[in-house]
């Protein structure tokens, strides 16, 4: 692999389309600015009275682009000895936002010399570390889209993504490779394989496209600043798929600009509230939703960052947060279930104290966990988005007129999903189109608008018309939203059980038998009924210490006072584990096809 840069060496000027090109090269992608909105204040001008139109009084502001340059050159100038950590099995990898800069234009050399031009796709399938997160920012910061692959995504989609980017390069981590592999024959779009972290020792390389070591590129390449591009702000920075949970997974393009606003956003105070304080610690995976925006946003104000690899299990999680003494972490609800589970058998043997505060979403968090967490000190701030949303679109901070209110009803409070954060427009409408009232109990659907969600999706066809009505997302979220506009998520569209004409929240009902005592998981579906079109089946997973002594009248029992009858499940069936998704959410689907295959009549 010696000689790179001579043998496939070519010139930026070869490599950089006109502006014009770069600018609405994607389809998806939000459309460059309009020309001539541009003006200075001396050509502004008042209409004379009676005059029948006035011309628009120009602003003084400079034009200045929205991209993600300015993070980089941030991060780089002002927070340089600020570390970034990263866990490996040969144990923790540290650098500094200085050194990681560095790489990061080395990186954008190799990408120039490889014939990366502007527009062009290039993925990544990694773990978080921290030569991912140089690829979050040499791809884009060259004019070129990174395209995040799910690691986790059955292989079938794996290759229809890549080949419906697509994709001419992709970054994968070593132990990653037989992903790859699986899908060899359908790699067509894809150029070379650039292997990060370690050695890849395919069973048969001749299968896939040519390879090249990751470091040894970065080795060969120019020691000096790279030449960035000039960008237009509302170019493609970064694109994310859908899981997928229904039909093809669908692609959702973001922009520079929305990139960072969506940064920006993270670190109000009452949003994420990220600083230069802080030690941050995205378990939520790089190829889900950019992250949340954490490694977007922590370069942006200096936070250091953690990133656990891909040891992701709860004694490594806590002995990570507690030597490298994270401040805030980010993940879905199971990573925190199993870390109440290890705090309850000996909490003293992990120091968590500067853990102030846990961001939580891709599934509603039970109140068992908002309860246990609190028996620990810990405090877990629930918040809703979408990889359509870039991914936040609200966060369960309490407002001030409730910070009086007792433990149990600040619980209640945080058992929601929060109010929208500032620049997101948030609705909840009924099926007939009209804003349900702010009583926290009628249904509706979830619709949104704002600079970071999405206008349309990538290669959309009919899915764009399904899901985007006078300039709002339709999320297929149902959900209550209260006086304080806080919303309180019922269900998914596809998931709420329609019972006898009324409908029961699968969601209510996982998270009430979740608070029982011997309950680890639980997950709730709605089966065909002959008198009642659909009731509802809870799949519990027991603590493993009640395994054996966990009964369905148990479950049932507990119920009874607090709902109403008819949401009593007509079954419990004891599980080993509730099948989770790519990202980590409960997958219902495999349940109700599991449900379907074993009542499937007989022939």
């Amino acid at each position: 692999m010696s000689g790179i840069f001579g043998r496939w060496g070519r010139s930026r000027q070869q490599n950089a389309p006109d502006d014009s090109a770069a600018a609405g090269g994607m389809s998806g992608a939000a459309p460059a600015a309009a020309a001539g909105t541009a003006a200075t204040a001396g050509t502004a001008s008042v209409a004379a009275p009676g005059a029948a139109a006035a011309a628009p009084f120009a602003s003084t502001m400079m034009d200045y682009p929205l991209t993600l340059h300015h993070t980089l050159s941030r991060a780089e100038r002002l927070f340089a000895s600020r570390d970034v950590v990263t866990n490996t099995a040969e144990g923790l990898q540290r650098t500094t936002y200085g050194a990681w800069a560095k790489r990061v234009h080395r990186l954008a050399h190799v990408l120039d010399r490889l014939g990366v031009k502007r527009g062009d796709r290039v993925a990544t399938l990694g773990w978080n570390t921290t030569a991912h997160l140089e690829c979050y920012f040499a791809i884009p910061c060259v004019g070129a889209v990174l395209h995040t692959l799910n690691l986790r995504l059955f292989p079938q989609d794996l290759a229809y993504i890549i080949n419906d980017a697509p994709d001419t390069l992709i970054f994968v981590d070593s132990d990653l490779v037989p992903l790859l592999e699986k899908i060899a024959d359908q790699l067509g779009p894809v150029r070379n394989l650039i292997v990060m972290n370690g050695k890849a020792s395919p069973a048969d390389a001749s299968k896939l496209p040519p390879m090249l070591d990751y470091e040894h590129l970065l080795a060969e390449a120019p020691d000096t600043p790279y030449p960035w591009p000039e960008l237009d702000e509302r170019i493609a920075a970064a694109m994310c798929y859908t899981s997928g949970t229904t039909g093809n997974p669908k692609g959702v393009v973001y922009s520079h600009r929305s990139v960072v606003l969506h940064s920006l956003a993270l670190t109000m105070a009452d949003v994420g509230g990220l600083s230069e304080r802080d030690r941050c610690m995205p378990f939520v995976p790089m190829f889900h939703a950019n992250a949340w925006g954490l490694a977007h946003a922590a370069p942006l104000v200096g936070a250091s960052l953690v990133f656990p690899g891909r040891l992701m299990d709860p004694v490594s999680v806590a002995k990570l947060m507690a030597s490298e003494r994270v401040t805030l972490a980010a993940g879905v609800p199971t990573i925190w279930i199993g870390l109440v589970q290890l705090l309850d058998k000996d909490a003293s043997a992990y120091d968590l104290s500067a853990l102030n505060r846990i961001l939580c979403g891709g599934s509603a968090v039970p109140l068992s966990l908002i309860q246990g967490l609190r028996r620990h000190g810990l405090t877990i701030i629930q918040a809703w988005g979408m990889t359509e949303m870039s991914p936040v679109g609200t966060m369960g901070r309490l407002l001030s007129p409730l910070e009086s209110l007792p433990p149990e009803g600040q619980d209640a409070i945080r058992a929601k999903q929060g109010i929208a954060v500032p620049l997101v427009d948030l609705r909840v409408v009924d099926p007939e189109g009209h804003e349900v009232p702010h009583d926290g109990q009628a249904f509706g659907e979830i619709q949104v608008r704002g600079p970071w969600i999405t206008a349309s999706y990538y290669h959309g066809g009919t899915d764009n018309e399904s899901k985007f009505v006078d300039g709002w997302l339709r999320t297929g979220d149902v959900a209550t939203i209260d006086e304080y506009g806080y919303i309180g998520i019922v269900d998914r569209t596809k998931d709420v059980i329609k019972s006898g004409g009324e409908w029961i929240s699968s969601v209510n009902l996982e998270n009430l038998i979740m608070g029982h005592p011997q309950v680890l998981e639980a997950a709730v579906i709605g089966v065909p009924d002959p008198k009642w079109q659909e009731r509802p089946l809870a799949y519990v997973v027991p603590k493993p210490e009640f395994k054996d002594t966990l009964t369905k009248q148990d479950i049932i029992s507990y119920l009874e006072p607090q709902v109403a009858k008819w949401w009593l499940p007509d079954d419990v069936i004891f599980i080993d584990a509730v099948p989770k998704t790519s990202v980590g959410k409960f997958d219902k689907k495999v349940l109700r096809a599991k449900h379907a295959e074993e009542h499937r009549p007989s022939e």
